[in-house]
Parts: C-alpha cells; sequence; structure tokens
C-alpha cells in the first residue's frame, strides 16, 4: 500500500501528516485500487438537533471515505429506554464496524483508534457530556477530560467525525444542572469548531457548511 501524503501543521510545531490518497493493490484482482481521504481533512463536528440527521450524515462519510471504520460510542445504559435506543443504533449500523465503547475518556480512545488508515466516527459528544457532569467526581474529572479532548483534535493524523447535538436553540431549560449543560455544550462546541477542518449543521436531515468544504 502506498500513501499520497499532505503535510498539515498542528500544534507545538508538530507536522503530522495525513494521506491525500491511498493506493492499495486489490488481493483478489492484483488491480490497484484508489481509496480517498474525504475532503483531506482531520476533524469534522457534525451538529444538529434531535432527529435532525446527524448520526445519518456521519455513517454515509464513513462508508464513502472506503476506509475501515472504529465507532466510538458514549452512550451508557442507565434505564431501559435508553438499552433500547443502543440497541437500534447498534442494529443500524454496518456490522463490519468496529466498536469501542467510552463513555468518558473520549480522547485517549481518539488517540488510540485514529490513523490515516481508519475513519473514526464519535457519536456523542451529547451524551459524553452528560456522563462527565453526572459523575461524582465530576469537578475534576470534566475539566482534565474536556482539556484533553481539545488538545487532542487538532493533532489527529486521520478522519475524525464528532456527532452532537446543538442544544442552545430551544427554550432555556430549569434547573441548575440543565442549565450548566446547555451553557457547557456551546462553548464545547465553540471550541472545537475552531479546531475542527470542518462543520456542519444538520436541518431536516440537510447539511448546512458552516466551516469548510460542503458534506
Amino acid at each position: 500500500m502506498v500513501t499520497l501524503l499532505k503535510e498539515k501543521k498542528g500544534s507545538g510545531g508538530r507536522i503530522p501528516q495525513i494521506p491525500l490518497f491511498i493506493f492499495q493493490k486489490c488481493a483478489t484482482t492484483g488491480w490497484g485500487v484508489i481509496i480517498r481521504n474525504p475532503g483531506n481533512v482531520s476533524a469534522h463536528l457534525i451538529l444538529g438537533g434531535a432527529r435532525s440527521g446527524k448520526s445519518a450524515l456521519a455513517t454515509r462519510l464513513a462508508e464513502e471515505s472506503g476506509l475501515p471504520v472504529v465507532f466510538i460510542a458514549t452512550a451508557q445504559a442507565r434505564d431501559a429506554e435508553m438499552a433500547a435506543r443502543i440497541a437500534r443504533h447498534q442494529a443500524e449500523r454496518p456490522s463490519g464496524w468496529t466498536l469501542i465503547e467510552e463513555p468518558v475518556a473520549l480522547a485517549q480512545a481518539l488517540t488510540t483508534h485514529a490513523n490515516p488508515q481508519r475513519f473514526v466516527v464519535v457519536d456523542c459528544l451529547t451524551l459524553w457530556l452528560a456522563n462527565l457532569l453526572l459523575a461524582p467526581d465530576h469537578a475534576a474529572r470534566f475539566a482534565d477530560e474536556r482539556h484533553a479532548l481539545l488538545e487532542t483534535v487538532p493533532r489527529l493524523s486521520g478522519p475524525v467525525v464528532l456527532v452532537s447535538n446543538e442544544t442552545g436553540l430551544g427554550v432555556i431549560p430549569m434547573g441548575e444542572i440543565n442549565r450548566r449543560f446547555v451553557d457547557e455544550s456551546g462553548w464545547l462546541h465553540q471550541d472545537l469548531a475552531r479546531s475542527c477542518d470542518r462543520v456542519s449543521l444538520m436541518v431536516a436531515g440537510l447539511p448546512l457548511t458552516l466551516k469548510g468544504s460542503a458534506a
């Protein structure tokens, strides 16, 4: 396998290499096939409301990449309804994808699994944030994990899609923890949007490009 590389300047002067095209010989026919790194980007943030088509877009981009897919799931089955949701999403995903369940240590999971020969999908940041805010040691753990994620995303060398709910467009919720969740979600999205090469907002199944090339 031969990879044509593009240099992308990262933090601290480090220059990770991102594949423009991957030339791979087919074991069956002997012919060479070219696999394109979609958009030649490292990170793509997909935002949107509930049932807006966020996960469907992430799935389409992963399938179109032609790369092996690693799916990092952040959900925890805290009750029967959530367990049913998780089971439904698992059934909808392609069976060949590698599933990694990581509700908290997201930066570590991305560091472990992201590379130029894989396409990584994180679904979703919303539940990851909720897991941290509801954790018994949330005060220290939240700050550490948030900082680690923001430090990790710009340094990733392979294509990664981050899915998250846009929660700031509705009615302001009652309760301290609910209001903090909305605030922290908005601040996280702003910080990640600055680091990501591409940002899309999903509305009624249609992607609106906020940053970078169209999805």
